[in-house]
């Protein structure tokens, strides 16, 4: 129901812009969360914004390097992506549940219902 697109392979110190959108679901009712998974690693939370976009939280791994946005008019989220580092190669994943995004709350993935099928990210060092 969720599509991801935006990947790609950059070299390290750049950035990539990723987005979710949905072609028969309205992203702006829900918490959206993104998600990420190495090869040969568990799935981990990168970010999450909720509706109307006030309210953000991300993993101490991509403070200060990625952003989240969205634009409910477009229905689509945003993950900015900068100063990528080889550690950041991934597949990422856009969820949507009706879930609260907030800077003191763990980002969960059993709270997100609705999924995408991923976009490959490959950092070259």
């Amino acid at each position: 129901q969720l599509v991801e697109s935006g990947g790609g392979l950059v070299q390290a110190g750049g950035s990539l812009n990723l987005s979710c959108t949905a072609s028969t679901f309205t992203l702006g009712r829900y918490t959206i969360g993104w998600f990420r998974q190495a090869q040969g690693k568990e799935r981990e939370a990168v970010s999450c914004i909720g509706t109307s976009g006030g309210r953000t939280n991300f993993a101490d791994s991509v403070k200060g390097r990625f952003g989240v946005s969205r634009d409910d008019a477009k229905n689509t989220v945003y993950l900015q992506m900068n100063m990528l580092k080889p550690e950041d190669k991934a597949v990422y994943y856009c969820a949507g549940g009706s879930t609260f995004c907030g800077a003191s709350v763990d980002i969960r993935a059993n709270k997100y219902l609705y999924w995408g099928q991923g976009t490959q990210v490959t950092v070259s060092s």
